[in-house]
């Protein structure tokens, strides 16, 4: 079961939901919150870029007593800077220039682009035991995330609740009141784009719309702008998930397209 976060601000729950949250502070993506020892943990900051694009800045992960903290081509154990591939007692770190792996022999595999895409896998003895941007991993969407008891919750009270709180931290949370936008002008775009047939293979092993609402959400974020980021970065996402669901994506990328 994957957890993962892509190009503009979205989420996708172990439970499947897909969620827009745009916070730049840090925040637990995932983390054991079992009430006794808790295996491991991953937060996450994300900044924007100087494009104006929002970009993972840094990961900071604890698994058992292992401090890791990933920055772009960088990956420091313990306050020290490793290089890859890199083992110590049950976690096998690697790294390229596309991509950084972490295998952690407790039942977890995380994989980030160094840019703005991040997932995380998870051995299901976690499940229900998780908290964190993720979602509590209980095998039912919506419930625990967005409703709790007798609370619902937008994506964003949701997201903020998942704030570390650091004393010296200079962030705003975002705005609770603020509605997203409509997007339908998009839907046709985004769905020619996604049902394209170097992704035959994908349309029975994702569920479709999800993709296809986080797509139109980011054309809508573009105004129009022809940026390769708005309509890129969802489709590697779609791309990413077909694979690793064992579908076969084609070559979708073209010369003058991502």
């Amino acid at each position: 079961y994957v957890c993962s976060t892509w190009g503009n601000n979205h989420f996708k729950t172990f439970d499947g939901d897909i969620y827009q949250f745009p916070g730049i502070c840090e925040y637990n993506f995932v983390s054991d919150c079992r009430e006794a020892y808790k295996e491991f943990s991953v937060h996450i900051q994300r900044t924007l870029n100087s494009n104006g694009h929002p970009e993972i800045q840094y990961i900071l992960m604890k698994i058992k007593d292992i401090m890791v903290y990933l920055k772009p081509n960088l990956v420091v154990v313990d306050g020290r800077i490793v290089k890859t591939p890199y083992y110590t007692s049950g976690v096998l770190i690697e790294s390229n220039d596309i991509y950084t792996k972490i295998y952690a022999k407790l039942g977890m595999v995380l994989m980030w682009n160094q840019q703005d895409a991040l997932m995380v896998e998870l051995d299901n003895k976690f499940n229900n035991h998780t908290c964190g941007l993720c979602g509590d991993y209980n095998g039912i969407p919506i419930y625990n995330e967005f409703i709790n008891g007798d609370a619902s919750y937008n994506s964003i009270t949701y997201g903020n609740l998942q704030k570390i709180s650091k004393p010296n931290a200079k962030c705003e949370d975002p705005d609770e009141t603020q509605a997203l936008p409509s997007c339908n002008g998009h839907r046709d775009e985004c769905q020619r784009l996604l049902t394209s047939p170097a992704f035959a293979d994908c349309r029975l092993r994702l569920n479709l719309e999800m993709y296809i609402q986080a797509c139109m959400q980011d054309k809508c974020a573009c105004n129009g702008k022809e940026d390769s980021f708005c309509l890129c970065s969802t489709i590697s996402e779609y791309s990413r998930q077909c694979s690793h669901a064992g579908g076969r994506p084609g070559e979708w990328r073209t010369q003058n397209f991502c």
